[in-house]
């Protein structure tokens, strides 16, 4: 038995076809950089604030981060960069005004695993902001400081820390290829809000800070500390899929590579933080390594990761 297929049909079929390719590319060519998820602790403040302002909050800090477009490239939903962002509201200083801690946090996948290393795992003690109902979530890299520095002060930190994961995220990629996201951040710092209670934006706001933080990874003599991210990840952690020794001396060196650096710039910023959350990772593919090779290990991370270091002396000895 046939049957015949009118032109018509022929003619919608092809159409409905052709429509489903071109939302696909367009899906593909607009999806934003960014899979966020954001968290609001708020139990200090409830009895203060209606509870409704940090639901809201919150959904309209999430779709900042994940509908805006931060880059001129192109994602695909499985190549977002999964990242988390922890607030934590210790208390309200005037109505509306806040004082909290912010906890940042972004992840890689490892080529051929199911497997995501941590990338970015830190804390920011400073971050005083003001946020009532129906206020509008509004950044502009041209007027960073915005006309009111509270309000401003709340998306100019979000977009400092997204430039922050995009440049460490695209480092580990290709060499120094997080240049222009740290510069972008580096732009913020310059151009952050100033008023009564904003810290974290100079370099005199204490020995960590968001101002350090850049610094470090935007000044001449620090091209090391990149040279160790790119090879840290794309050099040592996605080889082990198929060569676990060669990416295991690759990682090896890389540390090695931020303990020179380390002891060039006692005071830096950027080792601890890059180091943050890495210690069960660093220690299982250590954890069957020669002595030498352990010992090695174990005298890097005295100079680089000392809060740990007893940790991955009790693992690896």
């Amino acid at each position: 038995m046939y049957f015949r297929v009118s032109n018509q049909s022929m003619m919608l079929c092809k159409r409905f076809l052709f429509l489903i390719i071109l939302y696909c590319c367009l899906n593909k060519a607009t999806a934003q950089e960014l899979s966020a998820t954001v968290s609001i602790q708020s139990d200090k403040v409830d009895n203060q604030v209606d509870p409704k302002t940090f639901v809201q909050l919150k959904t309209q800090l999430r779709d900042f981060i994940n509908q805006r477009k931060w880059t001129q490239d192109s994602y695909g939903n499985e190549e977002k960069i999964e990242c988390s962002f922890y607030i934590t509201i210790d208390s309200e200083l005037s109505p509306g005004v806040f004082n909290a801690k912010l906890s940042v946090v972004s992840n890689r996948p490892v080529l051929n695993s199911n497997y995501s290393t941590p990338i970015l795992n830190m804390q920011d003690p400073n971050f005083t902001f003001k946020y009532q109902l129906s206020q509008p979530i509004e950044f502009n890299e041209n007027k960073v400081q915005g006309t009111d520095p509270l309000e401003a002060n709340l998306t100019a930190t979000f977009a400092y820390y997204i430039y922050i994961i995009l440049g460490l995220d695209y480092d580990s990629y290709a060499l120094k290829s997080g240049a222009p996201y740290f510069a972008k951040a580096l732009n913020i710092v310059y151009n952050a809000p100033e008023a009564a209670g904003i810290n974290g934006w100079k370099s005199f706001d204490g020995q960590r800070n968001r101002f350090v933080l850049i610094d470090n990874l935007t000044k001449s003599g620090m091209d090391k500390v990149h040279e160790a991210i790119y090879s840290y990840y794309r050099e040592g952690l996605d080889q082990m899929s198929d060569k676990f020794e060669v990416g295991r001396g690759v990682v090896l060196n890389s540390l090695m590579t931020l303990q020179e650096v380390q002891e060039d710039n006692a005071n830096t910023m950027v080792i601890p933080i890059l180091m943050q959350g890495k210690f069960t990772e660093i220690a299982g593919i250590f954890s069957n390594a020669n002595k030498s090779m352990k010992k090695q290990l174990i005298n890097t991370m005295a100079v680089i990761d000392l809060t740990n270091l007893n940790k991955y002396k009790e693992q690896l000895e």
